[in-house]
């Protein structure tokens, strides 16, 4: 990370006042400390990038400052000042994990090379530790991007030709589907892996917010900005850019947008300068961006720039055949997150699972699986551990999953029957699912059969003919 904010504590006020002046002059956030107990509580109500510490102070040394800045901001670079230039206070600095020290009477040119040392070893940690997270994450990434069905086939192949180049993507694919996901994988599939992966919702932020979070801001560009702010398209220096629910971005700054697409550059908010910004472009959306183009709400020659490849995710509703595999994922993610011990469905809740409509998609299956594997105290989850899908509640998709119930029932009934031996199957099982059908519908209705009829969709006379062939008992409450 970059040096921003520096701590100087020193007993002298000139040495404060000198410093002070130098490093705010070249843009470093400077505060000061009279002695090594005010710099200590200081540095525990803020975070320090590097730290100028006298080794001579009332209270606390630098010396012993050090220490505790090592045990509790170590993320913090330590430069020592001594007046006495003996080797044993430069052996014990740096043995206590100082970075530097300076000899004083010290000219500030040496101050200034010491900060720009550290300003690359700086850089060089954050692009290691960078790098190492962008492995890891790439590691995750193989395993959550899971599915075996011809839609996820045809994703690979599309993501494996435009992972290497610098084209712009445009993700479509409903709520949950998994765009971060692919967006992160043509990410770590590119020449930019190493470099930051930025990811911004637009649909999350203020519109009057919007902007600054893109482009940054200078200090007193307006009314709080207090300092200044970098901007997404800086942070994602020659990396990648997410923008989710591109669709929901306002009209004005889709022009700024664009301008920045064309010309690979941005200005900060209430700045003058121009900065050149190498940074590839993923969008996604789950809104039809042609409807929106239509409608005027969303720019047709931004869309042109953005639907340069455009990559559609299938909802989990078209590939079902991969529900097994992401619910044994999942179980496994909740079994080393939270220390759950389900392992498995019992292949009744698996048909059921298979069978319902996910209109949450992935995301929807990954929250029922983590509550299920969070309540139940079974190893094997059953259907029972699926409340929301057996009932219906909190989805439109109730038909999909009954039906598989159904399946399952007759298939389990069906098995102890000798099929060659019946000639009535189809009334037997009309009869047998008729009956509990408008028990329990009278019941709903309280014996109404007017209601009762209504809600099954069939006439009164109908349904008075039923409970008489049925010897359905009816009472009105």
């Amino acid at each position: 990370m970059p040096i921003k904010r520096i701590l100087v504590a020193d007993d002298e006020e000139s040495i404060r006042w000198v410093l002070s002046k130098s490093l705010s002059k070249q843009g470093f956030q400077v505060d000061l400390a009279s002695d090594g107990q005010e710099a200590l509580l200081m540095s525990r109500k803020q975070s320090y990038d590097l730290a100028v510490l006298d080794i001579k102070m009332p209270g606390l040394s630098g010396l012993q400052l050090l220490s505790k800045f090592q045990e509790e901001c170590p993320q913090a670079l330590v430069v020592i000042m001594t007046a006495e230039s003996s080797m044993k206070n430069a052996v014990e600095a740096m043995k206590r994990g100082a970075y530097d020290y300076l000899t004083k009477p010290f000219d500030l040119d040496a101050l200034d090379a010491i900060i720009y040392k550290a300003q690359k070893a700086a850089d060089v940690s954050a692009e290691v530790s960078l790098l190492k997270q962008e492995i890891k994450d790439h590691y995750q990434l193989e395993r959550t991007i899971i599915g075996q069905s011809q839609p996820m086939q045809r994703t690979y192949k599309i993501l494996g030709k435009i992972a290497p180049s610098d084209v712009t993507v445009l993700i479509y694919g409903e709520s949950g589907t998994g765009k971060e996901l692919i967006a992160r994988a043509i990410h770590f599939n590119s020449a930019r892996l190493g470099k930051p992966f930025i990811a911004l919702n637009c649909a999350a932020i203020p519109s009057e917010l919007l902007e600054s979070e893109l482009f940054g801001h200078e200090k007193g560009a307006f009314t709080g900005a207090t300092d200044k702010k970098i901007g997404k398209f800086e942070q994602a220096k020659d990396g990648t850019l997410f923008l989710d629910e591109i669709g929901d971005m306002p009209l004005e700054l889709q022009a700024k947008l664009l301008r920045v697409l064309q010309e690979k550059e941005i200005t900060r908010t209430g700045g003058n300068t121009t900065i050149q910004v190498n940074t590839r472009i993923v969008a996604a959306t789950n809104q039809d961006l042609k409807e929106k183009v239509r409608s005027k709400e969303f720019r047709e020659d931004l869309y042109y720039r953005l639907n340069v490849v455009p990559l559609e995710l299938p909802p989990l509703r078209e590939r079902q055949e991969d529900i097994p595999e992401l619910v044994d994922y999942f179980l496994a993610k909740a079994a080393d997150e939270y220390g759950t011990s389900a392992n498995g469905v019992t292949k009744e809740a698996m048909d059921m699972l298979c069978h319902y409509d996910w209109p949450g998609n992935v995301r929807e299956l990954e929250n029922i699986i983590q509550r299920a594997a969070l309540l139940s105290p079974d190893a094997m989850l059953n259907a029972a551990d699926f409340p929301g899908l057996v009932s219906g509640q909190g989805s439109s998709a109730n038909n999909a999953s009954l039906e598989g119930l159904i399946n399952q029932k007759l298939q389990s009934s069906l098995s102890q029957i000798d099929l060659q031996e019946m000639d009535n199957l189809y009334e037997m099982v009309l009869h047998q699912m008729e009956r509990p059908l408008i028990n329990i519908v009278l019941e709903k209705t309280r014996g109404n059969q007017v209601k009762a009829a209504e809600v099954l969709g069939i006439n009164r006379n109908t349904l008075r003919k039923k409970i008489q062939t049925l010897n359905i008992t009816t009472k009105r409450n």
